[in-house]
C-alpha cells in the first residue's frame, strides 16, 4: 500500500506500520515489521483482552468490586474508577467523569492476579499472546504501559479485534461500545472532550475533535495511541485496522501527521 510509505517522512529513527483486512489479510506493511518498539500505551488494549478473558473464564466479573470504594473491573477498563492519572489517588467518585489512569490499569493487573494466583504478565502471555502466536510480545512491567512488541504480533491483534477467537463476539463487542456514556474528560495530548467516550480498554473515537485518527475515520473507530509514538485503530466502517509503531515521544509531529497518515489509508483501502 502506497500510503504506508508516508512513515518515511515522519521525524522518527525507525518506524514500521501494518494494514489488516477483517478477513485477517495483511494487505500492506512497510518498514521493519519484526522491530521491537516500546508500546506505551498501546499496551493498554492488550492488558484490558487478557481481563476479557478472565471474564469469559469466570475468574473475574466486569462488575465485582475492584480498584476505589464503589469502583468496578467495570470502571478501570473504562477510566471511570475515579483514580488519578499516575497514582493510587481518588480524584472522583466513580461512574463521575472520564480520568485516564494508568494506575486503574495497575489496579485491575493487581486484581487479576490476586484472582487467579498467576502474575499478570504470564496470564497476559497465556491467555492472549501465546495463543495469538503474539512470539515477540512481553509484557516488562506496568499493565498500563509496559509493552514491547512488533508490527508483525500487532497485526495479529489487530486481525483477532476484527474477527475475535479468544473472546465470545458479543463480548469484543460491549468492549468496543460507550461505557458510561456522556462523561466528560481529558483525552492525553488532546484537551478536554465533551463527551470523552471510551468502551472497556479502548478509546472510541465517536465525534471527538481534535482526535489522533483521520477526519475520515468512522465514528465506530476504536483503539489507542502510546506517548512511545504507537498507535493501532480498528474502523469496523472500512472493514481494516492499522497498527503503526515508531520510536519518538509522542508530540507535535505525530499531532500532525497522523490524521493525514489515517485518511490516507483509509482512501486507498476504498479505491482498492
Amino acid at each position: 500500500m502506497d500510503s504506508l510509505l508516508r512513515i518515511d517522512s515522519w521525524p522518527v529513527t525507525t518506524a514500521a506500520a501494518a494494514v489488516v483486512r477483517s478477513s485477517g489479510e495483511v494487505v500492506g506493511t512497510h518498514g521493519p515489521t519484526d522491530h521491537r518498539f516500546t508500546l506505551a500505551s498501546v499496551t493498554k488494549p492488550l492488558a484490558a483482552y487478557a481481563v476479557l478473558v478472565g471474564v469469559e473464564e469466570g475468574a473475574v466479573e466486569l462488575d465485582e468490586p475492584a480498584g476505589p470504594e464503589g469502583s468496578t473491573v467495570r470502571h478501570l477498563l473504562a477510566h471511570a474508577s475515579g483514580l488519578a492519572v499516575d497514582e493510587p489517588a481518588v480524584k472522583a467518585a466513580p461512574g463521575a467523569r472520564r480520568i485516564y489512569t494508568n494506575a486503574g490499569f495497575e489496579a485491575l493487573g493487581d486484581h487479576l492476579a490476586r484472582a487467579t494466583g498467576i502474575p499478570f504478565a504470564e496470564y497476559l502471555r497465556q491467555g492472549v499472546l501465546e495463543p495469538l502466536g503474539m512470539r515477540s510480545t512481553e509484557l516488562r512491567g506496568s499493565p498500563a504501559r509496559a509493552g514491547v512488541s512488533t508490527v508483525a504480533d500487532m497485526a495479529l491483534f489487530a486481525a483477532e479485534l476484527q474477527a475475535p477467537r479468544l473472546l465470545a463476539p458479543q463480548t469484543l463487542a460491549e468492549a468496543t461500545e460507550v461505557a458510561f456514556p456522556s462523561l466528560r474528560g481529558v483525552l492525553p495530548g488532546y484537551g478536554p472532550q465533551t463527551p470523552n467516550d471510551w468502551g472497556l480498554g479502548f478509546e472510541i473515537r465517536d465525534h471527538k475533535s481534535p482526535h489522533w485518527t483521520g477526519g475520515s475515520s468512522s465514528p465506530r473507530t476504536f483503539g489507542h495511541f502510546g506517548q512511545d509514538g504507537t498507535f493501532l485503530w480498528v474502523d469496523p466502517e472500512a472493514g481494516a485496522a492499522c497498527v503503526a509503531l515508531a520510536d519518538r515521544p509522542f508530540g507535535q509531529w505525530a499531532v500532525e501527521a497522523w490524521p493525514p497518515f489515517t485518511d490516507a489509508v483509509l482512501a486507498e483501502l476504498r479505491a482498492g
